[in-house]
């Protein structure tokens, strides 16, 4: 039974081609690209493969199998290997950039609110964030790291999706907590800690 008008998630994750991969829209690909990423841990990390090494005897491989395609094939007169115009096209670039160049400023407007902007609120989210990172980070390396957050992001969604009002229920619930025991730590410490900013502006 197909869905008459895509979900809010769907719409969320942008209504494409990634949206259908991570929600299971398409259980092919899907499959595919979760066997594919656990194959490719267990080379690495269980397996100790090298990823220099790996690379190299895939692109050898690659290599000699077009090489003796296209020698055969003018041989016996068949067609040629099939590639694609092997160039990186100009508008390929430049939505890789226009991409790079919104996350680059994100950063540089996170660091200049804290900085300059002396926002606590957003510095606590960002020491917070990065703590959890660091701690995470003594138990995984960042392989490890990099397959979990590949396999949270072919679950999450998913699960969201299907649960999406018993999620929302319990979020809302965790996020009045935290902005109670925020506030408790605003009124009795934060207000109290004086910032040069308001110097500043006294002076101006």
């Amino acid at each position: 039974m197909g869905e008459s008008h895509p979900s809010i998630v769907h719409q969320a994750l942008g209504s494409g081609a990634v949206a259908d991969v991570l929600l299971w829209r398409k259980w092919c690909t899907s499959s595919a690209l979760l066997v594919g990423s656990t194959a490719l841990w267990f080379l690495f990390e269980c397996a100790g493969y090298n990823l220099l090494t790996f690379i190299a005897n895939v692109l050898l491989l690659l290599v000699v199998i077009l090489f003796f395609w296209a020698k055969s094939a003018s041989l016996l007169n068949r067609p040629l290997p099939p590639l694609p115009n092997l160039e990186v096209s100009e508008e390929f670039v430049v939505k890789v950039a226009d991409v790079l160049r919104v996350w680059i400023n994100d950063i540089l407007w996170i660091a200049h609110d804290i900085a300059i902007g002396g926002n606590l609120k957003l510095f606590l989210q960002v020491a917070s964030s990065l703590l959890v990172v660091s701690y995470l980070g003594g138990f995984f390396n960042f392989l490890t790291l990099l397959y979990i957050g590949f396999l949270l992001s072919l679950s999450i969604p998913l699960l969201y999706e299907k649960y999406q009002h018993e999620i929302d229920k319990k979020l809302i619930l965790a996020r009045n907590v935290i902005h109670m025991q925020y506030m408790k730590l605003d009124e009795k410490v934060l207000r109290k800690i004086p910032w040069p900013q308001n110097k500043e502006k006294k002076m101006q």
